[in-house]
């Protein structure tokens, strides 16, 4: 069973205005306290249930809050396990903050390269993730992110969302120093068959709508649930489309559709779909998708992947930059936004490189050969599935 835990969000509001560190801030301050009271509810409804009191045997937290839950695992006297979903790469430059600022301040530039830290050599400054500020070390996430740091090796285990036989070695051996037990579990989200036939269990119209399509020619866009593009870049994506003149799906909130160019979604209507939410594990499954334009998300970036389907990657926050350069320069699966703005002519570019005939070619033949790997690395004779086994014993006890 699962149960919600307070976020501190006063009842009613719906959108937060305040700076993001501060939202942060506030949330780690109120979840401890709402944390522990809703694991107190939960055992004392299970003893009026049962008759019988449950005990917490260990606690299982984001790698991103685990300072103030890793404190109340101990106090607890239970272990504690953490979990992280980006790029292995954030946990390094988390790791190397101190060390990291000390080399930018000598750096000529943002482009210059990071090369005394493993996992980070090939590494341009501008591509670190953005809560680093390294031009603002004083923000206000900046101590959560150190103590996080700090905290980190005390836990039992830490799992990473990811294989390691798609990370490189030197990465491994350095978190490995880091943690107790560095275990990579796999993708979350993904569900991996051995077949991909485009087929959906989806019913709907919008399925028939892209069985409709052909082969290798829709362009799929999603930003995923946080990401909102400002409405420049959302007008000069849609005129990038619609110039294009590609079949599209377009997975976008209706509070966003107000930013489209007038009569977009009238004049684009036997052409391409808008929809507020879209199932995209199986979207990207289906073969007539061509190309998933995003923001650079570690998981969207797996499942596009597993489809075989290129990217176009415009990347906003944390560990996007980093996904975003993988996929461009290490896979060849993907190009970046130049600039990391959209705008008309850029989009159109990017949309020109990936249907070139012989750059699209490579591009899926890279997908295809990347998918394979992903297949086995999540296999029965894979990493993953021996760390999960790993897991449930060191929970189990």
């Amino acid at each position: 069973m699962s149960y919600d835990v307070d976020d501190g969000i006063p009842e009613g509001v719906n959108h937060l205005t305040i700076d993001l560190a501060v939202e942060v801030r506030h949330f780690l301050e109120q979840l401890p306290y709402n944390f522990e009271r809703r694991i107190e509810e939960v055992l004392a409804g299970t003893e009026r249930t049962t008759g019988s009191r449950r005990e917490v045997t260990c606690i299982m937290t984001d790698a991103a809050i685990c300072s103030p839950l890793g404190k109340m695992a101990e106090d607890m006297n239970v272990p504690w396990i953490a979990f992280t979903v980006p790029h292995p790469n954030d946990l390094v430059c988390y790791f190397e903050m101190d060390k990291i600022q000390k080399l930018f301040a000598n750096a000529k530039s943002e482009n210059d390269h990071i090369d005394v830290i493993p996992g980070l050599s090939s590494l341009p400054f501008k591509d670190l993730p953005h809560e680093i500020h390294l031009s603002k070390p004083s923000n206000e996430l900046v101590p959560y992110l150190y103590r996080m740091a700090q905290k980190l090796p005390q836990a039992k285990a830490l799992l990473l969302n990811t294989y390691e036989e798609l990370n490189p070695i030197p990465l491994t051996n350095y978190l490995k120093l880091k943690v107790k037990n560095l275990l990579y579990i796999g993708c979350s989200t993904l569900s991996i068959t051995q077949e991909n036939d485009g087929s959906s269990t989806s019913a709907g119209c919008l399925f028939s709508w892209l069985d409709r399509q052909k082969v290798g020619s829709v362009v799929y866009i999603s930003f995923g649930t946080v990401v909102e593009l400002g409405s420049e870049e959302l007008m000069a994506l849609a005129e990038a489309i619609e110039y294009s003149g590609k079949p599209f799906l377009w997975s976008l909130k209706d509070k966003c559709k107000e930013n489209l160019p007038e009569g977009f979604l009238e004049r684009t209507k036997e052409k391409g779909m808008v929809v507020s939410w879209a199932p995209q594990r199986e979207i990207l499954q289906h073969g007539s998708v061509g190309v998933f334009v995003n923001h650079g998300g570690y998981n969207s970036m797996w499942e596009s992947v597993l489809g075989g389907v290129p990217m176009i990657c415009r990347s906003v926050w944390a560990d996007n930059h980093i996904n975003a350069k993988v996929a461009e320069e290490v896979w060849g699966v993907g190009v970046r936004v130049e600039g990391r703005v959209i705008t008309k002519s850029r989009m159109v570019k990017c949309l020109e490189m990936i249907f070139e005939q012989e750059k699209a070619k490579k591009m899926r033949q890279a997908c295809n050969e990347l998918r394979q790997v992903l297949i086995e690395a999540d296999g029965p004779d894979g990493v993953a599935a021996k760390n999960r086994k790993t897991l449930l014993h060191l929970i189990s006890g």
